[in-house]
């Protein structure tokens, strides 16, 4: 056995002994899946402190793994790479392997010619879960072959597609405009449904458990399947129970197969079990099941640290991504400064805040030996003003300044937006002079945080003054910033000003606002019963290349409208010389609806003729008198198909 392999194994021992002594104390059963639950921050301190052998054994894996990850980064992949990685005496495991993808991904030949070396050289077998990274990491035109190579080869070995996958990498497809890619990956997982007997039982399973409550019963039903459980298999049934939000059956059915079936689980399916368990009904589980992967000496693996730890950050259960990022940092997979980036925003962008969390983050980060970046210093002083505690702001730009990061346009429209929260709103306003004065122009961005803190604030003409100042400085205007402007007048009832200010936008300067913009108006104008404004903006809409809008004219028409309404309204629909027969059903489904009757019949009056003799026209009029109540059922579909 080699030096790595020998401290691996020791290293395991280590804290198989530990745990073993700590879990007798406790209880009288021995089995690996007892459950004991122990606080993150406990775990972190088992994590770097019980020793047997010695605490350097981290800090050797450590250095081992990043040593490794460097010779591969700074190197074109050939045979003499290969003889070197040969001597180097890496621990071939899931959790390394996965660790070594992840820094990967943005180079997938080489991530791919890693992973054939690791298998050929050191006999390394993938899971399920390294399958799919790497159909995740080929999922580019430029590596399309490798993509289509990859998942044949996971079908020769048992292994599949799983949903959540496939959808990702179709949906990437589909974003890249890989049309034939996507329907290839769809057609190849439908297949796979239908061929994969595996996929069958694991719903069996799945099923089984979801209908009713865990108990003997249950456990009397699997033992009778006579179930052929395998890592894959295992995998397979807690994504079923994940996907019907079964995560506390999930955890019964994983510790049921150890105990029952005698399977010994693996880092694969520890690493399975913690992505179904990363739910707030089941985070003590979850905690629990972490310090049982220490005990065995299984990590968690870097891509499933990175789907829960943005699962929890989705939802706000930040204090947990906190204690993971602190677990995940004191061992030899450490996340990158992306992933602490990422972690820091959702805390600042957070309803509260928290400065006690967000320090937590920026310390760990620091103590692995790196320093603070202009990212880290942009949170940090975010949190501060978005809290109003803009003299401890102030000392963090000082200290950026210090560390050779010069405020700009990010540092400033957070001073700006802090100031406008409390309504400072003068001094936000000369927030801008400062910045020109230090050399850092104002961009769109900060110019829009400065104009919607003077909406919010309920000031809508100085924020139109800042709008005024801001064109004469010559920045260009875009969507976001109108809407926000619009939606200023709007939220004071002025409608008729939103109006006037968007088309003299669109007028003067082309603006091209959003359709949502668009829309928002439309329905406001017609509201105030301003027919011809709400009107001209559906044409403007039309010449925007926008489709119709055509739900709140209808509306309004059928109740109050007249029949010159109606026919103005169909002339502006269409680009043609008349809308489609289909706008004119609507209408006239519409005035029936409402018991118009007189209304409907002097509009086809006024109808072209192949309108008026259309099928679809005779048979609505034929049958409206009789029919109200159908007339009504119409009016309530959709009226997209103008």
């Amino acid at each position: 056995m080699n030096h790595g392999k020998r401290i691996l194994s020791s290293l395991r021992l280590r804290n198989s002994l530990f745990f073993t002594q700590l879990s007798r104390a406790t209880s009288s059963n021995h089995q690996v899946t007892q459950h004991l639950y122990l606080s993150p921050s406990l775990l972190t301190q088992i994590y770097t402190s019980t020793s047997i052998l010695g605490s350097s054994q981290n800090v050797f894996f450590s250095s081992k793994t990043e040593s490794f990850v460097d010779i591969i980064l700074s190197n074109d992949w050939s045979k003499q790479l290969e003889k070197d990685l040969g001597k180097n005496d890496f621990p071939v495991t899931h959790e390394a392997v996965m660790y070594l993808l992840k820094k990967l991904d943005k180079e997938p030949r080489k991530a791919g010619d890693f992973l054939k070396w690791v298998v050929k050289q050191k006999g390394f077998k993938p899971s399920s879960s390294m399958y799919s990274l790497m159909l995740r990491i080929y999922a580019n035109r430029d590596s399309m072959k490798d993509f289509w190579t990859t998942i044949k080869e996971m079908k020769e070995n048992g292994f599949y597609i799983d949903e959540e996958t496939y959808k990702s990498i179709y949906s990437i497809f589909r974003n890249l405009k890989m049309e034939t890619d996507a329907t290839a990956l769809k057609h190849f997982y439908g297949r796979m449904i239908k061929d994969n007997a595996m996929g069958d039982v694991a719903k069996d399973v799945s099923e089984l458990i979801t209908k009713q409550e865990w108990g003997v019963e249950v456990e009397r039903q699997l033992g009778e399947m006579k179930l052929s459980v395998s890592d894959n298999f295992v995998l397979r049934v807690l994504k079923e129970l994940r996907e019907v939000g079964n995560p506390l059956k999930a955890f019964s059915f994983f510790k049921w197969v150890a105990r029952n079936l005698d399977f010994q689980h693996s880092t694969v399916t520890y690493n399975g079990i913690l992505r179904v368990l990363c739910r707030e009904e089941s985070i003590e589980e979850f905690w629990g099941v972490v310090k049982e992967m220490m005990s065995l000496g299984f990590e968690i693996d870097l891509d499933t640290y990175i789907k829960i730890s943005r699962h929890f950050q989705k939802i706000k259960m930040l204090k947990d991504a906190v204690e993971l990022y602190e677990l995940m940092m004191d061992g030899q997979f450490k996340p990158s400064l992306g992933e602490c980036n990422i972690l820091l925003r959702s805390i600042a962008q957070s309803y509260s805040s928290d400065l006690d969390l967000l320090f937590r983050v920026v310390e760990k980060f620091e103590a692995a030996g790196h320093s603070r970046s202009k990212i880290i210093y942009d949170v940090i002083h975010r949190c501060l003003t978005n809290l109003g505690r803009f003299e401890e702001a102030e000392k963090i730009t000082e200290a950026m300044r210090d560390a050779g990061f010069e405020p700009d346009n990010i540092t400033y429209s957070q001073l700006i937006y802090g100031l406008c929260k409390v309504r400072r709103l003068e001094e936000a306003s000369k927030v801008i002079d400062v910045m020109e004065e230090c050399g850092c122009i104002p961009d769109i961005k900060t110019w829009t945080v400065l104009i919607q803190g003077h909406c919010f604030a309920g000031e809508v003409d100085k924020a139109l003054f800042c709008f005024a100042k801001m064109m004469e400085k010559n920045v260009d205007t875009d969507a976001d910033l109108l809407d926000v402007l619009l939606n200023g007048f709007l939220s004071q009832r002025r409608v008729f000003g939103a109006y006037q200010l968007l088309t003299e936008l669109v007028n003067k300067f082309q603006m091209r606002p959003w359709q949502a913009t668009y829309k928002l108006v439309i329905q406001k104008l017609l509201g105030e019963r301003k027919f011809e404004e709400a009107l001209d903006l559906l044409r403007r809409m039309k010449k925007h290349n926008y489709p119709p809008f055509p739900e709140p004219f209808l509306q309004y028409i059928s109740k109050s409208g007249t029949v010159e309404d109606a026919v103005e309204f169909l002339k502006a629909l269409s680009v043609k010389d008349y809308p489609s027969v289909s706008a004119y059903q609507h209408v006239f489904q519409s005035f029936f609806a409402e018991g118009r009757h007189s209304e409907a019949k002097d509009l086809l009056y006024k109808c072209p003729y192949h309108i008026r003799q259309h099928p679809a026209i005779c048979g609505l009029f034929g049958s409206s008198n009789s029919n109200s109540g159908k007339a009504k059922r119409f009016s309530r579909q959709s009226s997209t198909s103008v």
